[in-house]
């Protein structure tokens, strides 16, 4: 019986081979080597220069986690107390809930954000909405200024917000799916010895809803650091983040794929730390609560 049921995971073994180990192992010695030309023609040649000539983008490494972090923490402080709602109404409630939460997702992710590009754009509908109102010659009369619109494409700000829309879904579907399944009698037993509605959610809800938590936080921030269609649409290439500068490398005119495996195995490398890390915290967590 157990060897018909590893039989079932020789297509997995092979899909992960094919499409995960392989490509890291290339990416690896692309990272490690440069091409050499000779008389003999082009080779591969063992080098860590594409390491250390990196400190020239460090900029971007620090404007690419940056953002990603402010992202995930603003999909957190809305996603978490969605899902608390979400799990507290009842069945037709969380149905509708989901649909609305899901309905978003049903389109193509560019066109989505190419959505919010005409909505930002300066003569974009927020900008000819604020005009209407008199809200930018109210801005003007006070600040003295004259301006015809609010710069809010091309800016770091635009970027969260569609990493935010884009990512605020695999946020709010981890801590929900955690909160909808929580036995309710650990909460019964908590109101039971005399705690109150916020000891309940500190000592109780919280802790158990870790999980969800950290899923949350790593569905986001992953692909957050690494995007390069948001930033180059809503940034206006002036917020290059390390998706759009691995692209560069491979797709753009400053083509060098050894730079750009090397820049993807460092954030690959970042990434995986920063997940065990908060693995480890949420084990911390679980076992306190525990205890």
């Amino acid at each position: 019986m157990k060897n018909k049921r590893s039989l079932f995971a020789v297509p997995y073994v092979i899909w992960m081979a094919l499409f995960v180990v392989i490509p890291i192992v290339i990416m690896l010695v692309y990272s490690l080597t440069v091409t050499v030309t000779s008389e003999a023609g082009e080779a591969l040649q063992f080098s860590l220069e594409n390491f250390t000539g990196m400190g020239l983008y460090v900029s971007v490494f620090a404007r690419s986690f940056w953002l990603a972090i402010v992202a995930t923490v603003v999909c957190l402080v809305i996603g978490y107390p969605v899902s608390y709602w979400m799990a507290k109404e009842g069945p037709g409630f969380q149905r509708v809930a989901m649909a609305l939460i899901m309905l978003p997702m049903w389109m193509n992710f560019l066109l989505r954000t190419y959505s919010w590009m005409s909505i930002l754009e300066n003569n974009g509908l927020l900008n000819q909405l604020f005009q209407k109102i008199g809200l930018i010659a109210l801005y003007n009369s006070v600040t003295g200024q004259n301006i015809e619109y609010f710069q809010m494409i091309r800016t770091p700000g635009a970027v969260v917000l569609g990493m935010v829309y884009n990512y605020l879904p695999f946020m709010i579907l981890p801590i929900y799916s955690v909160l909808s399944k929580m036995d309710q009698s650990l909460i019964e037993a908590a109101q039971d010895l005399g705690a109150g509605t916020a000891d309940v959610f500190r000592r109780v809800t919280l802790p158990l809803s870790l999980p969800g938590v950290l899923s949350g936080v790593t569905m986001v921030f992953v692909p957050s650091v690494s995007t390069f269609a948001i930033s180059r649409l809503l940034g206006g290439g002036t917020n290059m983040m390390l998706g759009d500068l691995i692209e560069n490398q491979f797709l753009g005119g400053a083509y060098n794929p050894h730079l750009g495996a090397a820049i993807s195995m460092v954030m690959m490398v970042i990434v995986v730390v920063c997940m065990l890390v908060m693995n480890h915290f949420g084990e911390g967590e679980e076992q306190a609560v525990m205890l």
